[in-house]
């Protein structure tokens, strides 16, 4: 996916970039008037998030810090303790979750995770977000194979123009 996307759900535009990491920003700022940084903080203290984003991480980052990550576990589940997406990708080493500040910023996550925050949230939203977001890449694979076969199309017109012209001055010598 190049640079950044976006799709539509329910009203609601919602920001994709590159290697399908979706906005929860945006999911947050659809789903409640609470800022999103803290939907996303509670939802980082949801033990089962938690353990969803423990076995993600297990199973796509060979980097994770699985002995920090307890330490984290541990710290969020403390009601008293205010945690961030930021803080837990630092204590961590995750790689599922990208928070930048600023403008621009913003929370995003893996398409897997984001899934998962949707589904916390409203899951009936998590419903259309996965609709939408597969008609996302049907589109983009169609555009890529339309390319691709188009690509094919101009080699092999340019092939078969060279093998033309090289048996026009073949069949021009021999008329001489």
């Amino acid at each position: 996916m190049a640079k950044q996307t976006q799709i539509e759900v329910l009203g609601i535009s919602i920001a994709i970039k590159e290697n399908d990491f979706v906005s929860l920003t945006d999911i947050a700022k659809s789903q409640s008037k609470k800022p999103p940084k803290v939907l996303i903080a509670s939802w980082l203290q949801n033990h089962k998030t938690l353990k969803f984003l423990e076995a993600w991480e297990e199973l796509h980052n060979p980097d994770f810090k699985g002995q920090d990550f307890l330490t984290f576990r541990d710290t969020a589940l403390d009601e008293k303790t205010y945690v961030t997406a930021k803080k837990y990708v630092e204590g961590t080493g995750a790689i599922g979750i990208v928070s930048k500040a600023g403008r621009y910023g913003g929370t995003f996550a893996h398409q897997d995770i984001a899934t998962a925050f949707a589904y916390w949230l409203e899951p009936k939203f998590q419903v259309y977000m996965i609709k939408e977001f597969l008609r996302l890449k049907e589109q983009e694979t169609r555009e890529t194979h339309t390319d691709w076969a188009l690509g094919k199309m101009v080699d092999l017109a340019q092939q078969i123009y060279l093998v033309g012209k090289g048996t026009e001055s073949l069949r021009l010598g021999e008329e001489e």
